[in-house]
């Protein structure tokens, strides 16, 4: 017997029927042209190809290019992509309850939040400044680029590119927020997810041309499907809590009770690819700034030899040490993270507010500790899913042999984890207008 269910062409041709709805995806992919293009306007003065060479030995670089999508590897005005923007925003979250002024606005709702997001834009200017011109002197010392100081004849031209670099970084998250607000999906994600997008056929084709590996090949596509199916199962999994909602009607005269239900879902991958981020700017920090001394004579230049040696995620035994730490320090971000979030929605506190409660537990002080508690738990559960995402590329190295198809653990959540969204944002606007929608 044929199947009702539509597949899902038949959902995305649904989908392309209706008018508004077919006009923010076609929106949503003209703004992604646009990011593409200017992600191709390079700053002048920059040596290409000392440039990629530099990107195949340092990870920073690499880490900084993924959120770029692309453009920091062609030295584009877009180089720093939406990076200093993502910095700005984990900052934030990380003040709300640390400086009381902007608790107070976390509480005030809409009108909060959107006031909160403007102190977060304005912070995003001079952490791009600083980023663009920190980007340009390190370039610099690695020759790949001339005329770089804030002094003499090298004033103007280095404010002019770090002036371009800041703009570049403002304008894409312009269109980030006009696909947020026109579009599909969270803008943001977006233009990261298009530019990860756009690096695979360059990235795959170097695997596959002039390789005889062809068993550690399909080996290591095998690993990475399972991998994107273990990220869908963790970034959809999740923990109902019961809730029960007291109402009050009055009918004759006399006043009744009656209890609705619900549930409140506790997410077991609350922090994302945050922790990840944080793990890795501090596994790449020691390595990075080692490796400016490493070429000096005398003990200087021993320990930091040294310590370029301890943090190479590549060189045996030291490799070991480098993802074992990596791991760890991934599961202690994803607990600090995610009570810091889970802390600021003050949960227990908005539940007895709107007069609901958890079956069996009182509300207030115990229901805040109830959700402790399970919060604790199934955070277990993601930061060691987190962990291990985070140590695919050194195991997928040593299981198949493959070095140059590696799509880090941060892009793959972050592909994965967009596309999601996206279907789920897809899905909503079907379902309001009759239709099934992608995700069953």
């Amino acid at each position: 017997m044929q199947s009702s269910r539509p597949s899902l062409l038949r959902s995305m041709m649904d989908a392309f029927r209706l008018p508004d709805l077919r006009n923010r995806i076609l929106f949503t992919l003209m703004i992604l042209a646009v990011f593409r293009l200017i992600a191709h306007v390079p700053l002048p003065g920059v040596d290409l190809a000392g440039l990629r060479q530099l990107f195949e030995r340092n990870q920073l670089l690499g880490m900084l290019d993924l959120f770029s999508g692309g453009a920091m590897r062609n030295m584009s005005v877009a180089a720093m992509g939406v990076y200093p923007y993502i910095t700005s925003s984990i900052v934030m979250q990380l003040l709300v309850p640390v400086i009381p002024g902007l608790q107070s606005l976390a509480k005030e709702g809409e009108s909060g939040r959107n006031r909160i997001n403007v102190i977060t834009h304005w912070v995003t200017v001079p952490l791009a400044i600083l980023q663009g011109y920190g980007q340009l002197v390190l370039l610099g010392q690695q020759g790949v680029i001339s005329g770089i100081g804030l002094t003499g004849a090298n004033l103007l031209p280095t404010a002019s590119m770090v002036i371009s670099m800041t703009a570049g970084t403002m304008f894409l998250v312009w269109l980030g927020e006009l696909i947020t607000e026109r579009g599909i999906g969270n803008g943001i994600s977006i233009i990261i997810f298009g530019g990860i997008v756009a690096g695979l056929p360059d990235m795959i084709g170097r695997s596959f041309i002039g390789r005889a590996n062809i068993p550690g090949l399909l080996a290591f596509s095998i690993l990475g499907l399972l991998t994107v199916v273990l990220i869908v199962i963790f970034t959809e999994a999740h923990r109902r809590i019961p809730v029960q909602y007291a109402r009050v009607s009055y009918r004759g005269g006399k006043m009744y009770r009656q209890g609705a239900s619900s549930y409140i879902p506790l997410r077991v991958n609350t922090a994302g690819m945050i922790p990840l981020i944080f793990a890795i700017s501090i596994m790449i920090f020691p390595g990075t700034i080692a490796s400016y001394f490493a070429g000096n004579p005398g003990i200087g230049g021993k320990i930091a030899s040294f310590i370029m040696v301890m943090f190479d995620s590549v060189t045996m035994p030291w490799a070991y040490f480098y993802w074992a730490v990596y791991f760890l320090l991934v599961v202690g971000f994803a607990f600090f993270y995610t009570m810091v979030i889970f802390q600021q929605m003050d949960m227990a506190n908005n539940l007895q507010k709107q007069g609901g409660f958890v079956p069996g537990i009182r509300p207030g002080k115990p229901t805040a500790e109830y959700f402790n508690n399970i919060v604790i738990h199934i955070t277990w559960g993601g930061a060691l899913f987190l962990a291990f995402v985070a140590i695919l590329p050194f195991i997928a190295r040593q299981a198949t042999d493959v070095q140059a198809l590696q799509l880090g653990s941060t892009g793959l959540l972050i592909v994965v984890g967009v596309v999601l969204d996206t279907m789920r944002q897809l899905e909503g606007q079907l379902l309001m207008r009759h239709y099934q929608g992608f995700i069953k």
